[in-house]
Protein backbone atom coordinates (compact mmCIF):
# COMPACT_ATOMS: atom_id res chain seq x y z
CA UNK A 1 0.00 0.00 0.00
CA UNK A 2 2.96 2.32 0.61
CA UNK A 3 3.79 2.18 -3.09
CA UNK A 4 0.18 3.07 -3.84
CA UNK A 5 0.37 6.10 -1.55
CA UNK A 6 3.55 7.26 -3.27
CA UNK A 7 1.96 6.89 -6.69
CA UNK A 8 -1.13 8.80 -5.58
CA UNK A 9 0.99 11.62 -4.16
CA UNK A 10 2.84 11.90 -7.47
CA UNK A 11 -0.47 12.45 -9.31
CA UNK A 12 -1.03 15.67 -7.35
CA UNK A 13 0.33 18.40 -9.60
CA UNK A 14 0.82 21.82 -7.99
CA UNK A 15 2.29 24.71 -9.97
CA UNK A 16 4.88 27.25 -8.79
CA UNK A 17 2.10 29.55 -7.58
CA UNK A 18 0.81 26.73 -5.34
CA UNK A 19 -2.29 26.24 -7.42
CA UNK A 20 -3.68 22.75 -7.81
CA UNK A 21 -3.54 21.58 -11.43
CA UNK A 22 -4.62 17.93 -11.32
CA UNK A 23 -4.83 14.79 -9.20
CA UNK A 24 -5.93 11.16 -9.42
CA UNK A 25 -9.64 10.44 -9.65
CA UNK A 26 -9.43 8.24 -6.56
CA UNK A 27 -8.71 11.37 -4.50
CA UNK A 28 -11.34 13.84 -3.34
CA UNK A 29 -10.13 17.36 -2.48
CA UNK A 30 -11.42 18.29 0.99
CA UNK A 31 -9.18 21.15 2.08
CA UNK A 32 -6.54 23.71 1.16
CA UNK A 33 -4.29 25.52 3.60
CA UNK A 34 -1.23 27.73 3.75
CA UNK A 35 1.15 24.87 3.02
CA UNK A 36 -0.76 21.91 1.59
CA UNK A 37 -3.82 20.40 -0.06
CA UNK A 38 -5.76 17.66 1.72
CA UNK A 39 -7.58 14.82 -0.03
CA UNK A 40 -9.82 12.01 1.12
CA UNK A 41 -8.90 8.66 -0.37
CA UNK A 42 -12.22 7.53 -1.81
CA UNK A 43 -13.77 4.36 -0.37
CA UNK A 44 -11.44 4.55 2.65
CA UNK A 45 -11.31 6.28 6.03
CA UNK A 46 -7.93 7.84 5.22
CA UNK A 47 -6.80 11.30 4.13
CA UNK A 48 -3.65 12.42 2.33
CA UNK A 49 -2.01 15.78 2.97
CA UNK A 50 0.25 16.84 0.08
CA UNK A 51 2.55 19.79 0.75
CA UNK A 52 3.51 22.57 -1.65
CA UNK A 53 7.09 22.30 -2.96
CA UNK A 54 8.29 25.20 -0.80
CA UNK A 55 6.77 23.57 2.30
CA UNK A 56 7.80 19.95 1.74
CA UNK A 57 10.04 20.08 4.81
CA UNK A 58 6.88 20.31 6.93
CA UNK A 59 5.90 16.76 5.94
CA UNK A 60 8.78 15.35 7.98
CA UNK A 61 8.25 17.84 10.83
CA UNK A 62 4.52 17.25 11.13
CA UNK A 63 4.90 13.51 10.64
CA UNK A 64 7.37 13.30 13.53
CA UNK A 65 5.04 15.30 15.77
CA UNK A 66 2.09 13.05 14.91
CA UNK A 67 4.33 10.09 15.71
CA UNK A 68 4.95 11.57 19.18
CA UNK A 69 1.18 11.93 19.63
CA UNK A 70 0.27 8.38 18.61
CA UNK A 71 -1.89 6.55 21.19
CA UNK A 72 -3.53 9.87 22.18
CA UNK A 73 -6.99 9.44 20.68
CA UNK A 74 -7.53 13.16 20.17
CA UNK A 75 -5.05 13.14 17.27
CA UNK A 76 -5.27 11.22 13.98
CA UNK A 77 -3.20 8.10 13.42
CA UNK A 78 -0.57 8.28 10.67
CA UNK A 79 -0.21 5.41 8.19
CA UNK A 80 2.55 6.66 5.92
CA UNK A 81 4.99 9.55 5.80
CA UNK A 82 6.53 10.48 2.45
CA UNK A 83 8.90 13.20 1.33
CA UNK A 84 6.01 15.58 0.61
CA UNK A 85 2.91 13.88 1.99
CA UNK A 86 1.30 12.35 5.07
CA UNK A 87 -1.42 9.67 5.04
CA UNK A 88 -3.58 9.77 8.17
CA UNK A 89 -7.08 9.16 9.51
CA UNK A 90 -9.90 10.93 7.72
CA UNK A 91 -11.97 12.67 10.38
CA UNK A 92 -15.68 13.04 9.71
CA UNK A 93 -17.02 16.08 11.51
CA UNK A 94 -17.12 19.87 11.66
CA UNK A 95 -14.37 22.27 12.62
CA UNK A 96 -15.17 24.81 15.31
CA UNK A 97 -15.23 27.37 12.49
CA UNK A 98 -17.95 25.35 10.73
CA UNK A 99 -19.83 24.86 14.00
CA UNK A 100 -20.02 28.63 14.44
CA UNK A 101 -21.14 29.27 10.87
CA UNK A 102 -23.62 26.36 10.81
CA UNK A 103 -25.10 26.94 14.25
CA UNK A 104 -23.91 23.67 15.81
CA UNK A 105 -23.65 23.94 19.60
CA UNK A 106 -20.16 23.89 21.11
CA UNK A 107 -20.54 22.65 24.68
CA UNK A 108 -18.40 23.13 27.77
CA UNK A 109 -17.62 19.41 27.55
CA UNK A 110 -16.05 20.03 24.14
CA UNK A 111 -13.93 22.83 25.62
CA UNK A 112 -12.77 20.59 28.47
CA UNK A 113 -11.86 17.85 26.00
CA UNK A 114 -9.78 20.29 23.95
CA UNK A 115 -7.96 21.29 27.13
CA UNK A 116 -7.26 17.63 27.84
CA UNK A 117 -5.97 17.04 24.31
CA UNK A 118 -3.54 19.95 24.54
CA UNK A 119 -2.41 18.98 28.05
CA UNK A 120 -1.61 15.44 26.89
CA UNK A 121 0.46 16.85 24.03
CA UNK A 122 2.37 19.03 26.51
CA UNK A 123 3.09 15.94 28.60
CA UNK A 124 4.81 14.47 25.52
CA UNK A 125 7.23 17.40 25.52
CA UNK A 126 5.40 19.38 22.84
CA UNK A 127 4.20 22.98 22.88
CA UNK A 128 0.69 23.13 21.35
CA UNK A 129 0.63 26.20 19.10
CA UNK A 130 -1.41 27.69 16.28
CA UNK A 131 -4.63 26.37 17.84
CA UNK A 132 -7.44 27.98 15.91
CA UNK A 133 -11.04 27.33 14.89
CA UNK A 134 -10.15 25.41 11.72
CA UNK A 135 -7.87 22.78 13.25
CA UNK A 136 -10.19 21.59 16.01
CA UNK A 137 -12.89 19.16 14.88
CA UNK A 138 -16.02 17.89 16.58
CA UNK A 139 -16.68 14.49 15.05
CA UNK A 140 -20.03 13.02 14.10
CA UNK A 141 -19.80 11.12 17.42
CA UNK A 142 -19.31 14.37 19.36
CA UNK A 143 -15.64 13.63 20.01
CA UNK A 144 -12.75 16.09 19.72
CA UNK A 145 -9.93 15.71 17.21
CA UNK A 146 -7.04 18.11 16.59
CA UNK A 147 -5.15 18.35 13.30
CA UNK A 148 -2.36 20.47 11.75
CA UNK A 149 0.24 20.04 14.48
CA UNK A 150 3.32 21.22 12.56
CA UNK A 151 3.87 24.11 14.99
CA UNK A 152 3.72 22.03 18.17
CA UNK A 153 7.51 22.29 18.54
CA UNK A 154 7.84 26.06 18.50
CA UNK A 155 9.34 27.54 21.65
CA UNK A 156 7.27 30.73 21.92
CA UNK A 157 4.15 30.68 24.06
CA UNK A 158 1.01 30.69 21.90
CA UNK A 159 -2.04 32.35 23.45
CA UNK A 160 -4.55 31.56 20.71
CA UNK A 161 -6.36 28.79 22.59
CA UNK A 162 -6.37 30.83 25.81
CA UNK A 163 -8.04 33.70 23.97
CA UNK A 164 -10.52 31.41 22.21
CA UNK A 165 -11.48 29.73 25.48
CA UNK A 166 -12.03 33.06 27.22
CA UNK A 167 -14.13 34.25 24.29
CA UNK A 168 -16.19 31.08 24.66
CA UNK A 169 -16.87 31.68 28.35
CA UNK A 170 -17.29 35.47 28.21
CA UNK A 171 -19.15 35.79 24.89
CA UNK A 172 -20.32 32.54 23.31
CA UNK A 173 -22.18 31.34 26.40
CA UNK A 174 -24.13 34.59 26.74
CA UNK A 175 -27.78 34.67 25.68
CA UNK A 176 -27.18 37.51 23.24
CA UNK A 177 -24.56 35.59 21.27
CA UNK A 178 -25.89 34.80 17.75
CA UNK A 179 -26.72 31.19 16.89
CA UNK A 180 -24.84 31.49 13.60
CA UNK A 181 -21.98 33.75 12.54
CA UNK A 182 -21.45 34.60 8.84
CA UNK A 183 -18.24 33.21 7.34
CA UNK A 184 -17.03 36.65 6.26
CA UNK A 185 -17.42 37.98 9.82
CA UNK A 186 -15.28 35.19 11.28
CA UNK A 187 -12.68 35.70 8.57
CA UNK A 188 -12.51 39.42 9.36
CA UNK A 189 -12.12 38.70 13.08
CA UNK A 190 -9.37 36.16 12.35
CA UNK A 191 -7.53 38.69 10.16
CA UNK A 192 -7.78 41.42 12.81
CA UNK A 193 -6.59 39.01 15.51
CA UNK A 194 -3.64 37.92 13.40
CA UNK A 195 -2.66 41.55 12.86
CA UNK A 196 -3.10 42.29 16.61
CA UNK A 197 -5.74 44.88 15.73
CA UNK A 198 -8.32 43.70 18.24
CA UNK A 199 -7.83 43.56 22.03
CA UNK A 200 -7.22 40.18 23.65
CA UNK A 201 -8.15 38.97 27.09
CA UNK A 202 -5.70 39.17 29.93
CA UNK A 203 -5.36 37.09 33.06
Amino acid sequence: MVDTYQKLARTVIINKKNRLISYDESLNLIGAGRSAFVFKLKKTNKAMKVFFSNFEHLAKTEGEIYDALQTIHYYPSVYELGSNYIVMDYIDGQTLFECLTNGKLITSVHIDEIDSALSLASERGLNPSDIHLKNIIITSNEEIRIIDVARFRQTNDCMQWTHLKKSYHQLYQKRFFPQKIPVFSLNILAFLYKKSLIPTYRG
